[in-house]
């Protein structure tokens, strides 16, 4: 009886501690943790600035994971496994077509959604030399246009991108701090992605006259706990690109489409266009010329001398 009661005992004060550690880390309190990871990999064929653009991307990211190459371009739906395999519930692939094309995909890992864009105007990093600069693992602020709500498909793209560029707080390799912020604005059915440097500097005398007359400008003050007034401003670091969505299906990588944008033009559409243009002047240029020679015959000329008629009486006839 007294073995009975001290596993008892045990047992009792062992549910004590964990109710105790659950009030101390809020899980007791039904708070849910945001657990998101990201695997980040690329398709054979990529270009030196759609690797840089990916490693700029990784290194934005502290809760991704990035990953050797992936051979098939057809059998997507094999990323779901790897995915699992290495613990991440987002997906972030960059499919090259032709060496000159990119399209990326987003996919939430197990259930979907999966949306795939193509991406355009793509500045890393090191290639603008942008003035700005942030902590490596720190924490970004998403801002994104009011536009993401008119529509259904934008607010399944915004959601995707919150799990995606938002990094969760406590990841790992993450910092508690919070000093660039991420743009997502929606113009002519594209989205343009941004990233900005937080930028906090004492305000000077100079600084508050001249404030005081421009009214209007993007400069904001802020009291601090020394009661110091600082300017903040927006200073852009990179990378910088433009997405158009294409699809977005159902599931992980397959699925029914539940979105296809109408208005998207291939670009090997658009560079087949461009060659029929020019295969058309050169038509064009050749039917003239033939034209020309045409006339040329009927008015009996050729090489700008006019043909006489033979007669039997000359000379080249009669000493031929």
């Amino acid at each position: 009886m007294a073995a009975v009661y001290k596993s008892l005992a045990k047992t009792s004060k062992a549910d004590k501690m964990d109710i105790d550690d659950e009030s101390k880390n809020g899980s007791g309190s039904g708070v849910r943790k945001n657990k998101q990871r990201v695997l980040i990999l690329s398709s054979r064929g990529v270009t030196h600035r759609h690797r840089h653009l990916l490693n700029d991307l990784a290194a934005m990211l502290p809760h991704g994971r990035k990953d050797a190459k992936f051979d098939s371009k057809s059998k997507l739906y094999q990323l779901n496994e790897l995915a699992e395999l290495y613990n991440c519930n987002n997906v972030m692939f960059f499919e090259a077509r032709k060496g000159k094309d990119l399209y990326m995909w987003f996919s939430k890992v197990p259930n979907g959604p999966t949306i795939k864009f193509h991406a355009q105007n793509l500045h890393t990093m090191e290639e603008l030399h942008f003035q700005g600069n942030c902590l490596k693992g720190s924490r970004p602020i998403l801002s994104f246009d009011a536009t993401f709500e008119t529509e259904p498909h934008l607010q399944v793209i915004k959601e995707v991108f919150t799990h995606m560029f938002g990094v969760p707080e406590g990841a790992r390799k993450s910092k508690p701090f919070i000093d660039h912020v991420m743009g997502f604005s929606v113009a002519d059915g594209k989205i343009w992605i941004r990233n900005y440097e937080i930028r906090e500097v004492a305000k000077t005398k100079g600084d508050d006259d001249e404030e005081e007359e421009e009214t209007g400008s993007s400069k904001k003050s802020k009291k601090g706990l020394d009661n110091k007034e600082t300017d903040i401003n927006l200073i852009e670091i990179g990378p910088r690109f433009v997405l158009t969505p294409i699809i977005i299906q159902e599931g992980a990588f397959g699925g029914p489409i539940i979105y296809e944008n109408k208005r998207f033009i291939s670009p090997n559409q658009v560079r087949s266009e461009l060659r029929k243009s020019k295969a058309h002047k050169h038509v064009t240029r050749q039917e003239q010329t033939r034209d020309n020679l045409a006339r040329k015959r009927k008015l009996g000329l050729e090489n700008g001398e006019a043909f006489k008629d033979k007669s039997g009486l000359d000379t080249r006839e009669l000493f031929a």
